[in-house]
């Protein structure tokens, strides 16, 4: 099974280094290669692994997708890539994660796609204090069984090749550099409305860093914001539709805060209305 590895990368240079090192025993043995596609930069960092061909390709317009869909094209035309795999630059593999992830596809043909288990570093509340709820890391744990799951998330995720060619690649509307988010959402809903089915692999694991510069109020409600303008792009809702959300999310919120509720009832509340607020934000388009 030959299984290339996207890491998509822009401005973190010491992270991708750590996410390289874990990676390093897995891709020197089997078929395997890993494609860095680093975007938004002026130029290309330095990078190298011992012992293994690394691919480094350069984009210095900013676009998560876009850089993904060349990594995609790439992996195609070179190496003729059975999986592909997506993981993010500010996290590192537990050890046999590659192998968890071939392993999966071998045994589950059932299944198109992958949604791999994503835990965080260390304990975010330690590092940060109650604030934490504020810190929307990409965590994803579904407990130690394989099960079907709606969709994948975007630091930790893979696909039969063959799957991608039939349903097309990235929306580069979306994503980091463009849109913001909702990428790998649009995705997963393009793959299951094909008829492909998506499935939670709790070995392919993943450890997350922990930022306290993401623990900031400001900036969770901004992304949330951010997901609801880009949820307009690739969905449709109608006028009266993102309206009644915007009531029942800000009357959930002031229910929660008149309630006394407790910081993390509020800051999910809060995520809900900006959500709702940038789903109107939207509606013009």
């Amino acid at each position: 099974m030959k299984t290339s590895v996207i890491v998509a990368t822009h401005g973190r240079p010491a992270s991708i280094r750590r996410l390289l090192a874990s990676l390093a025993p897995e891709l020197a043995t089997g078929s395997r290669e890993i494609i860095v596609a680093e975007n938004g930069t002026p130029a290309p960092i330095e990078l190298s692994l011992e012992g293994v061909a690394l691919k480094h390709l350069h984009e210095p317009r900013a676009g998560k997708c876009r850089i993904q869909n060349r990594a995609i094209a790439q992996a195609a035309s070179e190496s003729e890539s059975e999986i592909l795999v997506f993981l993010d630059d500010d996290l590192i593999v537990a050890p046999g994660y590659l192998e968890a992830v071939e392993q999966f596809f071998d045994t589950h043909r059932e299944f198109a796609a992958m949604k791999g288990r994503i835990l965080p570093a260390e304990d975010p509340e330690k590092k940060v204090g109650p604030v934490a709820v504020y810190l929307d890391l990409p965590i994803a744990d579904h407990g130690e069984e394989i099960i079907e799951v709606r969709g994948v998330l975007g630091a930790n995720m893979a696909f039969r090749a063959e799957v991608l060619k039939q349903v097309g690649s990235f929306d580069e509307r979306l994503g980091p550099g463009a849109g913001g988010h909702e990428e790998e959402t649009e995705m997963s809903q393009r793959i299951r409305r094909a008829g492909f089915r998506i499935g939670y692999a709790p070995k392919a694991l993943v450890y997350h860093e922990v930022d306290a510069a993401r623990a900031n109020r400001e900036r969770f409600i901004r992304i949330a914001r951010e997901r609801g303008r880009c949820r307009m792009l690739h969905e449709k809702h109608s006028s009266l539709d993102v309206i009644l959300k915007n009531v029942i999310a800000l009357t959930r919120l002031r229910i929660a805060q008149l309630t006394g509720a407790a910081i993390p009832r509020i800051a999910r509340e809060e995520r809900r209305l900006a959500i709702a607020r940038g789903m109107f934000d939207g509606l013009g388009g």
